[in-house]
C-alpha cells in the first residue's frame, strides 16, 4: 500500500483566530467535504470522558465537526458506547449524566448525544472482520454501524496498556459493546465478588447462560463451564460485584483493536481527526488525569486511521517530555533504562508497534504517509 496524506495544523493562532477555526481549515483542507453528507446519519465517535478527568476533548471541538456536517446536508450525531470497567460510563444513563457533566448536550454540540451499545451494553451487531486472525466477528455497537457515514474524533494521549490511545484506540476499543471489550480485553470470564455481592440476583436474571447460580448464603457463583462471557452481568450489577479478573496480552490486545477497527471502517465513508494535546499518561477513562507528558503539538486529520496514528506517534517521538510530568520523573530514576520511546518510557510493560504492523498487515491503512502542513 502506497503513503497516505495526513493534514496539520499546530495550535498557535494570531489575535482574532481560534483553535476552532483552525480545526474548521484542517478538516475542509483535508478533504472531509468530498463526502456526500447530504440526508446522511453520520456517527461522530469519542470519548465523553470518566468524570474528575479534565484532559477529554471539549465539547467545543465537536461542535465544529458536527456544523460542518449538518451545513453539508447530513444528520450528525456524537456516539460513545459503555465500558467495561466499573465506573461512571457503565451504562447509557450513567454513560449521558456523565456526559452532560462534562459538558456535552445538543446545546453545546449542536446534535443529539447517543450511547451506541445501549442501556446495558448489550445493542450490539456481529461484523465479519476481513483478513482477521484474531476476531472472526467483531461484536459493535448498533448505532455505530447503523450510521451511513463514521467519523472519529480523538484524543490522542498515553495509554497505560496499549502505549497510546489514538485513532485505532478510540475506534476499535471504544465502538466495541460490552462483549466486545470482553473480547478485546480479556483472556477469561467474569467471576463474582463475595465481598460485593449482596445476592440481589439481577446478574441471574440476565444471564442468557444459565450460568449464575448462588451458594447458601446467597452469594453469586458464575459457572465458567456455561459462560460465554458476553459481560451483561457486569452491566447489570449495581455494586460492581462481577469483573473480569483476566487481560489478554498487550501484544493480543492491540491485534484485537485493529481488527475491531477495521471491521467498524470497512464499507462506508469513514475520515479521522486527532488532537495531539494535553498528553497525560493515561486514559481519559481515568477519573483523573496526571500532568502531560510531552507539550502539545497539534491537531491531524486524514481519511487512513492508521497513518494517522503513526503521524501523531512521531510527532509526540520527536518531543522533549516535560518536565514533572510521569515520563521525566520515570527518566530521572536510579537505573532508568532508555527503551527510545516516549510512551513505553512513561509506563513499564507498554508496546503499541503491534497494533500499528497488524492493522497495516490485514489492511486498515498505511503507516507510511505525507505529512501536508497548513
Amino acid at each position: 500500500m502506497g503513503h497516505s496524506n495526513v493534514y496539520f495544523t499546530d495550535f498557535h493562532v494570531p489575535v482574532g483566530t481560534s483553535q476552532l477555526d483552525k480545526l474548521r481549515r484542517l478538516i475542509d483542507r483535508a478533504g472531509l467535504g468530498t463526502l456526500d453528507f447530504e440526508r446522511k446519519l453520520v456517527c461522530i465517535k469519542m470519548h465523553f470522558g470518566e468524570p474528575g478527568n479534565l484532559t477529554f476533548l471539549r465539547p467545543n471541538y465537536a461542535r465544529v465537526v458536527a456544523d460542518y456536517v449538518r451545513e453539508r446536508g447530513g444528520v450528525p450525531f456524537l456516539c460513545d458506547c459503555n465500558t467495561l470497567y466499573a465506573g461512571r460510563r457503565k451504562n447509557a444513563l450513567e454513560h449521558l449524566d456523565a456526559a452532560y457533566e462534562n459538558g456535552f448536550s445538543p446545546l453545546s454540540t449542536g446534535c443529539q448525544i447517543l450511547i451506541g451499545d445501549g442501556l446495558r451494553g448489550n445493542d450490539d451487531v456481529e461484523v465479519p472482520v476481513q483478513g482477521g486472525e484474531y476476531v472472526e466477528k467483531a461484536k459493535i455497537g448498533r448505532a455505530i454501524m447503523d450510521a451511513d457515514i463514521f467519523i472519529s474524533l480523538t484524543h490522542f494521549k498515553g495509554h497505560e496498556q496499549t502505549g497510546f490511545g489514538g485513532a485505532i484506540k478510540n475506534i476499535g476499543m471504544g465502538s466495541g459493546s460490552r462483549r466486545g471489550k470482553m473480547e478485546q480485553h480479556a483472556a477469561g470470564k467474569p467471576v463474582a465478588s463475595t465481598k460485593r455481592c449482596v445476592g440481589c440476583r439481577a446478574c441471574a436474571r440476565h444471564c442468557g447462560q444459565d450460568a449464575i447460580s448462588y451458594r447458601e448464603d446467597g452469594k453469586a457463583v458464575i459457572d465458567q463451564d456455561k459462560c460465554v462471557g458476553c459481560g451483561r452481568c457486569i452491566g447489570v450489577c449495581n455494586l460492581d460485584a462481577i469483573r473480569n479478573p483476566t487481560s489478554s496480552t498487550v501484544q493480543a490486545l492491540n491485534c484485537k483493536m485493529a481488527e475491531y477497527t477495521k471491521a467498524v471502517v470497512d464499507g462506508r465513508p469513514c475520515f479521522h481527526i486527532s488532537l495531539v494535546r494535553d498528553i497525560s499518561p493515561n486514559c481519559d477513562c481515568h477519573g483523573e488525569n496526571d500532568v502531560p507528558i510531552l507539550p502539545d503539538v497539534g491537531m491531524f486529520a486524514s481519511f487512513d486511521p492508521l497513518a494517522l496514528d503513526q503521524a501523531c506517534a512521531d510527532a509526540c517521538l520527536a518531543q522533549t517530555p516535560l518536565p514533572g510530568g510521569q515520563l521525566a520523573r520515570r527518566m530521572a530514576e536510579e537505573g532508568f533504562v532508555d527503551q527510545h520511546d516516549h510512551f513505553v518510557n512513561t509506563t513499564d510493560g507498554t508496546e503499541w508497534e503491534s497494533c500499528l504492523a497488524h492493522a497495516e498487515k490485514i489492511g486498515l491503512g498505511s503507516r507510511q504517509y505525507e505529512l501536508k502542513p497548513i
